[in-house]
C-alpha cells in the first residue's frame, strides 16, 4: 500500500501523467489534425527532431530571463525595504505601484524597441517589469506587519528602528520573499515570451511565431512546453530554497 507522504509526492507526476493520457486519447479517438491541436506523441517527436534549434532559442530565453529576474530580484527588494520600512512611503508610493502594475507590459515592448532596438534590452526589461511588483509587495507586507508589541519591546530593551527592521524585520520577511519570488519566476519567463514574439530573432517566443507562421503546431506545442519546463524547473529550486532556509516558519514535515 502507497503511503501518503509518498501519494502526495507522486501526485503531481500521476495527474501529468492522467492528463497527457486522456490528450493523446482525445486527439487518436477523434482523429484531430495536427495542424490544430497536435498529441503528445507529436510534440515529443518536434522535441526529438529540433531539439538542437529548441535548445539554442531556450538557452536564450532562459538566460535573459534570469537577467531580468536578478534585476527585479534587488529592485524589488530595496524598493519593498522602502515601502515597508516607512508608513509615509508606503502611503505615497503604494497606490501607484498598483496602477503601474495593472498596465499591460506587452504595450511596454513597442516603446523599450523604440529605445533599445530589436535584441535583448527589450526582452531583459519585459521581464524586469513584469516580475519586480510581487517581490515588492511581499517584502513591503514582511515589514509592514511587524507586531508593534514586538517592536515595542524591542525598543524598550535599546533597539533602533534599522536594528528591528534589519535584524528581525527582514528575516520575518523571508518567507513572503521565497513566496514572491516562485510567482514571479513564472512572470518573468511570460515577460521574456512575450517580447521576444515581438521583439527578437531569437528565443522561445521568437520559435512560437516562426513555427506558427509555417503551420508547424508540434513545434510551437514544444517550445511551450520548454518554457513550461523551464519555469517549474526554477519554482522548484525556489521551493527547495524556501523549505532550507526558512524551515522555521513552516510546521511539520514543510520544516525540513
Amino acid at each position: 500500500m502507497i503511503k501518503p507522504k509518498t501519494l502526495e509526492s507522486m501526485s503531481p507526476w500521476l495527474l501529468l501523467i492522467a492528463t497527457l493520457l486522456l490528450w493523446q486519447a482525445i486527439c487518436s479517438v477523434f482523429a484531430v489534425s495536427e495542424f490544430i491541436f497536435p498529441s503528445p506523441l507529436r510534440i515529443g517527436q518536434q522535441l526529438l527532431e529540433f531539439k538542437g534549434e529548441i535548445a539554442k532559442h531556450a538557452w536564450r530565453t532562459y538566460w535573459v530571463t534570469m537577467a531580468g529576474f536578478g534585476i527585479a530580484i534587488v529592485v524589488g527588494v530595496l524598493l519593498g525595504f522602502l515601502i515597508g520600512s516607512s508608513r509615509l512611503a508606503y502611503t505615497a508610493i503604494y497606490p501607484l505601484m498598483t496602477g503601474f502594475n495593472a498596465l499591460p507590459k506587452a504595450a511596454f515592448v513597442p516603446i523599450l524597441v523604440v529605445w533599445f532596438g530589436i535584441g535583448v534590452g527589450p526582452a531583459v526589461l519585459t521581464a524586469f517589469l513584469i516580475s519586480f511588483f510581487p517581490i515588492t509587495v511581499n517584502i513591503a507586507t514582511g515589514l509592514a506587519t511587524l507586531e508593534p508589541e514586538l517592536e515595542d519591546v524591542l525598543r524598550v530593551l535599546g533597539a533602533k528602528r534599522w536594528d528591528v527592521l534589519v535584524k528581525v524585520g527582514l528575516p520575518r520577511s523571508m518567507p513572503y520573499f521565497f513566496g514572491s519570488l516562485k510567482v514571479a519566476i513564472t512572470l518573468a519567463f511570460v515577460g521574456t515570451t512575450v517580447s521576444e514574439m515581438t521583439a527578437s530573432n531569437e528565443g522561445i517566443g521568437y520559435l512560437l511565431v516562426s513555427a506558427g507562421s509555417s503551420m508547424q503546431m508540434g513545434l510551437a506545442f514544444a517550445g511551450l512546453v520548454v518554457v513550461g519546463a523551464m519555469a517549474m524547473g526554477m519554482y522548484e529550486l525556489f521551493s527547495v530554497l524556501e523549505r532550507r532556509i526558512t524551515g522555521w516558519a513552516h510546521r511539520g514535515s514543510n520544516a525540513h
